[in-house]
């Protein structure tokens, strides 16, 4: 995933000792936040939603929600006044089940697993299409994806269990893997110099191989395998996501083990953490993971309803969102795939709900970095 910082997290975030926000009653996970909007817009007349909430210094603010192409698309005077004169229905493309999320250069991707697409938003221009829809680069249960340093898009393919790899702009480039090497490949992730590409190939109840299968990209061949099943360090037991920090460290969502197994990138173990269990820093349904420019960890847990970010120590510095049964900013029922881009912006997918929030560090401003120049029509 694209890892070129724009401004150190020291600036926007702080170390961990000033970033945390605990409450009192820890056990129930509540989101550590500011009372705000419930919709998708902020309006003027209503506070930030920000995190953690004052009188702490905020690190995050909630930004906006897309929920389909119409959140992104500009419509011109011309279609405006057409469609209300005539009555016409807005055609605006919404998720029917959002998987992951990936962004790059103000691109927004986000796979559907019932639309069997890949829906991209071109935030700065305004334009959105639909890839994966058509051969060669058809698509039959997108999962989870990553960009590269060119924006390439590698795609997880569940039902074809292969990985196909698309320009910024969605045009087919190539495919590799296929149904004699995975058991259910779920998730990927690509180096910095793009040479390798990590997949999670989760496995299931009844079968051994769960394991980080790394794949030559230039080639499309296997080069080595990382783990197996088990418990002990080192080892899975239905790993769901992977990201690769900065410094070129494999981080591992070991989910039925309920932690984050650190690797270096030829599968050396490094350290782990997270536990199961309710207190901050643990972890109930650990699904996502990501890392930001300096290494921070970004993990969404579907029980908690939220994403805990943890320095690359494994250390709590903060987390975001709660469980609700009501739609609403950074509200979340089933959330699962999670990205940082280049700007530190977060960009969260709930599956319930069908959308995707986006949170923007608070220390750069709404007009900065790649969706700046739209900020103005949030």
């Amino acid at each position: 995933m694209l890892r070129n910082a724009t401004g150190g997290l020291a600036g926007r975030i702080g170390r961990a000792g000033r970033f945390l926000c605990i409450p009192l009653f820890a056990a129930l996970l509540v989101s550590c936040a500011a009372p705000g909007p419930t919709d998708s817009s902020t309006a003027e007349d209503q506070p930030e939603l920000v995190f953690p909430p004052p009188p702490e210094t905020p690190r995050f603010v909630f930004e906006r929600t897309i929920l389909g192409s119409a959140d992104i698309t500009e419509e011109d005077s011309e279609d405006k006044w057409r469609r209300i004169l005539t009555g016409e229905v807005d055609d605006s493309t919404g998720f029917s089940k959002p998987f992951d999320v990936e962004a790059c250069q103000g691109r927004i991707y986000v796979s559907d697993t019932v639309r069997r697409s890949v829906m991209i938003f071109n935030v700065p221009t305004g334009e959105f299409k639909e890839i994966g829809l058509d051969e060669p680069g058809v698509l039959r249960k997108p999962l989870g994806m990553a960009v590269d340093s060119d924006c390439n898009l590698y795609v997880v393919d569940g039902t074809l269990k292969r990985i196909v790899v698309y320009d910024q702009d969605g045009d087919f480039l190539s495919a590799f893997g296929g149904k004699d090497k995975f058991q259910r490949p779920t998730h990927v992730d690509v180096d910095t110099d793009a040479r390798y590409a990590y997949v999670v190939d989760t496995g299931g109840v009844n079968t051994e191989e769960h394991r980080i299968r790394v794949f030559d990209i230039a080639t499309g061949e296997l080069a080595f395998d990382i783990g197996h099943r088990g418990t002990e360090s080192g080892e899975f037991n239905l790993p769901k996501d992977i990201a690769i920090g900065p410094d070129g460290r494999l981080y591992v969502v070991d989910s039925s083990n309920f932690r984050v197994q650190v690797f270096e990138s030829d599968g050396t173990y490094v350290h782990t953490f997270g536990s199961i269990g309710v207190q901050p820093g643990q972890f109930s349904r650990p699904k996502g993971v990501d890392t930001d420019p300096e290494g921070n960890v970004y993990v969404t847990d579907a029980a908690f309803g939220n994403f805990q970010i943890f320095n690359p120590e494994g250390q709590l510095l903060l987390f975001v969102g709660s469980r609700s049964t009501s739609p609403g900013a950074a509200k979340y029922m089933l959330p699962a795939g999670i990205a940082v881009d280049e700007d530190g912006r977060v960009y969260m997918v709930d599956q319930f709900f069908r959308k995707v929030d986006i949170y923007r560090p608070a220390a750069i401003g709404a007009a900065d970095g790649f969706l700046g120049a739209t900020a103005t029509t949030y």
